[in-house]
């Protein structure tokens, strides 16, 4: 049966005759991710932890046990579905949460395709202190914003740290509202977290807030024209805002104290453009806050040092 000869051929040498068990497919990834240059922004810090959550998530294993499952066999079955995920990573740049259709955030996990950004924020961990000191009491916040919501991620993390506050989660686009929709059902919370529709602070009219917290666009123009292609993937207008980056982060520094509480704190992520920022407002008493994972990438402003007047 000679077609028959033919479509075995493929097998008999190559990855899917010659890796047997997880310990092969790991080493084999990490290798092929490593040669191919791939770029590990999304979550993960290298190749190797990007094989083994990829991998893990394809066999439908639990993500933090791989010791018990490395010399495990793998059918070839699953072996054609391991390839096939080590390929697509490699071949179009995928970034793995989009494959996966799941991002971490600490201990949190979402859902999350491409209408939206994949979660990757300081602010995790910054809320997990509960914004300490800024915010004295965590029981006491009673109303809070998520600028740019995204997935909702933000939002719903702050729904666990503040339980009596009522949070709105915002974003312009309908298509990541629908993702933050999903996420906020998956965790029940539909009746603490608001999705609004709204560019920057547009569709929020008089409402005021006890704490706004934004990981807002902020990626420059010179940037955005080296982004490795992973970034490709990912909605444009979630990461470019304008030549200096700071286009969103100008409307909210001027807009934000005509929606805080008196005594509400305004923390605004910033990635790597602290000078950028520094130069822009010279005037504004920022306040850099610093955690395990990053220093100087969100500022905070209490609400009497923000720019009041009515534009």
């Amino acid at each position: 049966m000679p077609d028959q000869h033919d479509h075995e051929h493929d097998h008999d040498h190559g990855p899917l005759a010659e890796l047997v068990t997880l310990r092969d497919w790991l080493r084999y990834a990490v290798s092929r991710f490593n040669r191919a240059g791939l770029f590990f922004g999304h979550g993960c810090a290298d190749a190797y932890d990007e094989a083994v959550w990829l991998l893990l998530h394809t066999l439908s294993l639990p993500l933090d046990r791989l010791e018990p499952f490395l010399d495990a066999c793998i059918t070839c079955e699953e072996r054609e579905s391991m390839l096939a995920v080590i390929e697509r990573r490699v071949e179009e740049r995928i970034p793995a949460a989009y494959i996966t259709h799941e991002a971490w955030l600490g201990r949190f996990r979402f859902y999350v395709d491409e209408r939206t950004i994949v979660p990757r924020s300081y602010f995790a961990e910054l809320l997990g202190e509960g914004l300490s000191p800024w915010i004295e009491d965590e029981h006491a916040v009673a109303c809070a914003l998520d600028l740019c919501t995204g997935s909702g991620c933000l939002a719903i993390v702050m729904a666990h740290v503040f339980p009596n506050a009522h949070i709105v989660a915002t974003d312009l686009s309908p298509d990541a509202l629908a993702v933050a929709r999903r996420n906020v059902s998956d965790y029940g919370l539909e009746s603490q977290v608001e999705l609004v529709q709204s560019d920057v602070f547009g569709g929020l009219a008089e409402r005021r807030f006890d704490l706004i917290i934004s990981n807002p666009p902020y990626v420059t123009a010179e940037a955005m024209d080296r982004l490795p292609p992973e970034y490709l993937h990912e909605p444009r207008m979630a990461l470019a805002s304008g030549d200096d980056g700071l286009d969103v982060v100008r409307q909210i520094i001027a807009h934000a104290g005509q929606h805080l509480n008196a005594g509400g704190v305004l923390a605004v992520e910033v990635g790597h453009n602290r000078n950028l920022v520094e130069q822009a407002f010279p005037e504004l008493p920022l306040i850099w806050l610093s955690g395990n994972d990053g220093d100087d990438k969100i500022f905070l402003l209490q609400a009497e040092d923000l720019p009041h007047s009515h534009h």
